[in-house]
């Protein structure tokens, strides 16, 4: 059984990580607002260096045309992957499309801004390996633990190799939105690691079916509704390069029916939430971790209408855009981890007597 001290040291470890996911939720986010996705034409390093430059002068002439052809090369690979894999129309298409070519232009706030997402990366990824690393203390505790954390860390390199190919393919729109997918995959192992750790040996409760049956509702909305926020930002970049970057106040009204959709959802998740809300009020006592969660989510969820009012009605401001992903990622968070202590709580007090 694992030590009080190498347990503490799990804990610290996995919290940290979760946060750290986070904020590279938000470095993504402020990425993507910002059009910084293409800041550095190469992956893993930036323009071939793993510091990257600060002036177009630092460059070679004709780096455009090389980081153009590498691209290409990848391109040809990623395609004959989704070949094998029988995606054959896919790996088509990408051979085919010739606008994910295009270089992009140096720009140094870009390329930074890049960087930095991608230095954040790079840390959380390191706190994943010691995380992996320090959950085999846990093995003989509950041995989905390690399980869980080392398929983290796999998942992890998968994501990285992702990132890369959202990078050859100058990206390419469902990828984008794959990649979104797949960090809230990682989030949520990282919290059930952590919950697994801190109710070891806690008894399970006893729950109404209807409150499971509620928070797994409001959880899957907010999934779907995180994956198609991607498509509609994936829909408005098409609109912006329609306009050629311009009439920017005009990119939402045309970004057409998944916009609409997109809108039509967040109600529901209101709704859901609102009914979620009134369950776990009458099934926990106030100062439950039931409770504070819901009410955290409740929160979170008024703040992304606001960031969503934003959005619509002034012009798609970046720093909405970037707050608009990270509220997302917080709502799945935290009802991702009400769904677990619905089962087993962290909270001593737990559902009403």
């Amino acid at each position: 059984m694992s030590s009080p001290a190498s347990k503490n040291r799990f804990l610290k470890i996995n919290l940290i990580t979760i946060v750290l996911l986070f904020v590279l939720i938000l470095a993504g986010g402020v990425v993507r607002s910002t059009g910084s996705g293409m800041g550095c034409p190469d992956w893993p390093k930036c323009f071939g260096q793993f510091i990257p430059p600060t002036q177009l002068s630092e460059l070679p002439k004709d780096y455009k045309q090389q980081y153009a052809d590498k691209r290409l090369a990848k391109n040809q690979r990623f395609a004959h992957t989704l070949d094998v894999f029988g995606y054959s129309d896919l790996a088509q298409r990408i051979r085919d499309d010739k606008s994910i070519l295009v270089p992009e232009e140096f720009n140094a706030a870009k390329t930074w801004t890049e960087y930095v997402n991608r230095l954040v990366g790079a840390i959380s990824g390191v706190f994943l390996l010691l995380l992996a690393i320090f959950s085999f203390k846990y093995g003989k505790v509950n041995v989905w633990i390690p399980v869980l954390s080392v398929f983290n860390l796999i998942l992890v390199v998968f994501q990285a190799w992702l990132g890369s190919i959202v990078v050859s393919t100058n990206l390419i729109a469902w990828i984008v939105t794959v990649h979104m997918l797949i960090a809230l995959a990682i989030l949520g192992i990282c919290i059930l690691t952590y919950h697994l750790a801190k109710t070891h040996g806690k008894p399970p409760l006893q729950i109404k079916g209807i409150v499971y049956v509620f928070t797994f509702i409001a959880l899957a909305l907010s999934v779907v509704q995180i994956a198609m926020g991607t498509e509609v930002r994936e829909q408005i970049d098409a609109v912006a390069d329609h306009f050629q970057g311009g009439y920017r106040e005009s990119w939402v009204k045309n970004a057409g029916e998944i916009f609409l959709n997109h809108r039509n959802l967040a109600l529901m998740v209101l709704l859901a939430n609102l009914m979620l809300y009134a369950l776990i009020r009458r099934g926990f006592i106030r100062h439950s971790v039931q409770q504070q969660l819901m009410s955290f989510t409740f929160l979170m969820i008024m703040l992304q209408i606001v960031t969503g009012i934003l959005l619509s009605y002034f012009s798609l401001p970046p720093y909405a855009q970037a707050a608009h992903i990270v509220l997302a990622s917080l709502i799945f968070g935290a009802q991702f981890y009400l769904v677990l202590n619905l089962y087993r709580t962290v909270d001593i007090q737990g559902a009403r007597r």
